[in-house]
């Protein structure tokens, strides 16, 4: 929401004034540009050219829907490849690929789709055997998918026996009933199924065209075929790329631009200049520019869903860490100053976050928001973070310890990075911060292999419930990497599942009782902060979808529209 400008910018000024020289900002953006084309939009009436120029802060990891686990990636496929539902403009899920609303057993297991008439972008049918194909392919133990089997098992039937070795890929509880009858059936009723096809480990693929491809399926853009808004294009693999309407996609109709652009700019100042030279559209700025352009009225702030923490890894390369001691891991979390952080440092619209499941993010039935049932966590206090500090050290036999924070490039998250190793180190006695900055794709590979000490990571949810944040944690998680387990949290994350899955009052109690869990008691992640935004905007550009979850944005109704309008 926006703030009143004068007022934002003179509170804004007193903080920098104490901590203006460790400013830092968040590390991932998406900024957009009108450049050059072609097309009469409905909406404007005129011929205006149908050609943006975006901007990413990190390069494409994968665009294979099995193995993609960030940002770009998933926002990449969002709209190149369309899923059985998809988020529309208003942030509510609506029927894809699905021609209708499914038809679902009295029991809440079995949902049957529809599967509408629509092509890949080769001229080949979209059927349902594309999605049967696509996940048994991301449930299949050697393709290693990071998100497959960590969504489908204990959901999709069979989904946790073929993880276990005891079952088949073909077992898993999706079906071809013929070209147009795609038949699912779950382990459990899942309230939040639906929101789940959405995303991209879920999105159908064409199995004769990945046969085909071999080892190179998805590793540049004619690699690929595409049933969504766009077909991606002149991507080789690294760097920039550009998307081009799919005049195959179903509704192409709905789609008016032409072209998107991407280039991969990872300093906000090159990024500013670029605006103010005409050449984008929306540009995403960091605490010094949005201090700059407060009063710009063409400036806007938004708060996300995507929470930011570290994750404290307890064992690296088989050998126990420092942080394996709860009373340092307590000491970190309440050691830096959140509001500093938000207000400060980051100066974007961000929250403190004393929390993991998102503000904002979901109501229960009564349309109460989860927050309101769970507390804040770890909050900033010197004094007691000393204490834990003082404790820790003791346990470990020394009065100084050296620990890595693996965190992004770009210039936003250096600031940032640097900013936590002035915190922490002037707050805890004898900490030595040693910094370690990578690109996106060398720090999923470093957590992957639960490589390093600290991470500064993020999660935006993949659905709208509060286990898209909360399970991430439980013992063997793919996304724990950590080395933390809890059998008392992952109980209670079971218990969500099974014994209270079909009342959501106490669903959402149970996931608070296990937030005390992670934050307060075990300390596992230290929350930093929920995610907000100041952009610089072209009121010319119009139509962009914010997601609640699973992708950043969708570009399928934006358009450029006629001076004057």
């Amino acid at each position: 929401m926006k703030k009143n400008n004068f007022m934002w910018l003179i509170s804004l000024i007193l903080v920098l004034s104490v901590f203006l020289a460790a400013c830092g900002d968040k590390k991932e953006s998406a900024d957009t540009a009108a450049g050059a084309g072609k097309r009469t939009t409905e909406e404007s009436g005129k011929d205006v050219p149908q050609v943006l120029n975006l901007i990413e802060v990190a390069e494409i990891a994968s665009v294979d829907s099995a193995i993609a686990e960030d940002a770009v990636s998933t926002k990449v496929l969002n709209n190149v490849i369309e899923g059985l539902y998809r988020v529309n403009k208003e942030g509510l899920l609506a029927p894809a690929m699905a021609e209708a609303e499914p038809e679902i057993s009295e029991d809440g297991m079995t949902y049957t789709f529809k599967i509408r008439d629509a092509q890949w972008s080769n001229g080949t049918p979209v059927t349902a055997h594309d999605f049967v194909y696509a996940w048994q392919r991301a449930i299949d133990p050697d393709m290693a998918s990071p998100y497959g089997p960590y969504l489908m098992a204990g959901m999709v039937k069979n989904a946790t026996e073929i993880g276990e070795g005891k079952a088949k890929v073909t077992d898993l509880g999706i079906k071809a009933v013929d070209d147009k009858t795609l038949v699912v059936e779950l382990e459990r009723p899942v309230a939040y199924f639906l929101s789940l096809t959405s995303f991209a480990t879920f999105l159908p693929l064409n199995e004769e065209f990945v046969t085909a491809q071999g080892d190179k399926y998805a590793t540049n853009s004619d690699a690929m075929i595409y049933n969504g808004p766009f077909s991606l294009s002149e991507w080789d693999g690294t760097g920039n790329w550009k998307y081009a309407k799919n005049d195959t996609y179903w509704e192409a109709d709905s789609v008016k631009l032409d072209e998107i652009i991407v280039d991969v700019i990872k300093e906000t100042s090159t990024a500013v200049k670029l605006y103010e030279s005409g050449e984008k559209d929306r540009v995403k700025l960091s605490a010094e520019y949005a201090m700059q352009y407060a009063d710009d009225p063409n400036l806007i702030s938004e708060v996300e869903t995507a929470v930011y923490f570290f994750k404290m890894n307890q064992l690296r390369d088989g050998k126990p860490t420092p942080l394996a001691n709860a009373d340092i891991r307590k000491a970190i979390a309440r050691a830096f100053n959140k509001e500093e952080l938000a207000d400060a440092v980051l100066a974007n619209g961000a929250k403190a976050a004393n929390f993991l499941v998102a503000n904002d993010f979901v109501l229960d039935e009564n349309g109460k928001d989860f927050r309101d049932y769970s507390e804040d966590f770890t909050v900033y206090d010197v004094k007691e973070a000393q204490a834990f500090w003082k404790k820790g050290l003791k346990a470990l036999g020394t009065d100084k310890l050296t620990i890595e924070l693996l965190g992004g490039d770009t210039e936003d998250s250096k600031k940032q990075q640097e900013w936590f190793k002035s915190e922490l180190e002037r707050n805890l006695p004898g900490l030595k911060i040693k910094l370690k900055e990578v690109p996106s794709a060398v720090r999923l590979e470093l957590d992957d292999n639960s490589d390093y000490d600290i991470e500064a990571s993020a999660w935006g949810p993949d659905f709208q419930d509060p286990i898209s944040f909360m399970e991430l944690f439980v013992t063997g998680s793919p996304h724990n990497k950590m080395g933390y387990s809890n059998p008392a949290y992952d109980e209670l994350i079971e218990s969500t599942k099974t014994t209270y899955a079909n009342d959501p009052i106490k669903r959402f109690e149970v996931f608070a009782e296990a937030e005390k869990i992670l934050l307060e008691d075990d300390a596992a992640i230290a929350p930093t902060y929920q995610r907000g935004g100041m952009f610089l905007r072209n009121p010319a550009v119009k139509g962009i979808a914010i997601n609640p979850f699973g992708s950043d944005f969708s570009y399928k109704w934006m358009y450029i529209e006629a001076a004057g309008k």
